[in-house]
């Protein structure tokens, strides 16, 4: 299930590409079957070997092109472990809304991105987000949980304020959204028959791609997809310090090449 879109995000063979708070890999999956060198971070323990165990398989089978290369690194997204000016592109999916100073976040994006690179951030939409904590606190008052509950203003003027230049917005998954509605209304770790069964929805839209559960995607995402995508450049003429560098702040995990 992937939120960002490739083609705004102009991701091609051998860009070398950051998923900042990958998860269990699923953008960093379809980045490295796209040709890029992928470096997949992630401060969890189980993220990163899920990731590292997952990209290895795809490697395996023969389903990224030749040249194409991936890492898995566990480290942290207030201090990357990665000169300035060296990835061309990154990725931020649903993770700037548990950090605490996300600005410093949105910094070292900017600082790791080459001039001219881009950068695709996702957050919980303002919407679908406030109801989910109207409904419930233990959706999101936890250790991890979600702190923030973002604007598209919001999202446009912080990346603003450490340079980048924010461009094309989206937005995602509307079919999840009445999903933690229904969780959040029942009880998030509650067992229930109805959200059982929207579950099994989910699956087969994700398992099948049928055509009317894509079609009525297509045409709610306006209106209440779950996910607000926000695009942003560093700018070209940017000066990059001479010998500048990042501190490694990172337990490197694995370096593996493709096919």
């Amino acid at each position: 299930m992937l939120t960002v879109d490739y083609d705004l995000l102009d991701l091609r063979p051998g860009m070398t590409v950051l998923d900042l708070g990958c998860g269990e890999g699923r953008h960093a999956f379809e980045a490295y079957r796209r040709g890029a060198s992928v470096v997949a971070v992630d401060w969890g323990v189980s993220e990163v070997a899920t990731t590292k165990t997952w990209l290895g398989a795809i490697a395996e089978a023969g389903e990224a092109p030749e040249g194409a290369r991936y890492e898995v690194v566990r480290g942290d997204l207030l201090h990357l472990p990665f000169p300035d000016a060296s990835v061309d592109r990154v990725i931020a999916s649903e993770v700037l809304e548990h950090i605490p100073d996300d600005v410093t976040a949105m910094a070292e994006i900017f600082r790791v991105l080459k001039p001219g690179g881009r950068v695709a951030v996702t957050v919980p939409r303002y919407g679908p987000e406030r109801i989910c904590w109207a409904l419930s606190d233990e959706y999101h008052a936890n250790e991890g949980g979600h702190i923030r509950i973002y604007t598209e203003p919001v999202v446009r003027t912080r990346l603003a304020s450490v340079g980048l230049l924010p461009g094309a917005r989206h937005h995602a998954h509307a079919l999840h959204a009445p999903y933690w509605w229904l969780k959040c209304a029942v009880g998030v770790e509650k067992d229930s028959a109805l959200v059982r069964a929207y579950h099994r929805l989910l699956v087969w839209d994700l398992t099948k791609r049928p055509w009317l559960t894509r079609t009525a995607e297509r045409v709610l995402d306006p209106l209440f997809g779950k996910s607000l995508i926000v695009y942003a450049d560093k700018p070209a003429d940017v000066d990059v310090p001479t010998g500048a560098g990042g501190a490694v702040h990172a337990e490197r995990e694995q370096t593996a090449a493709g096919r």
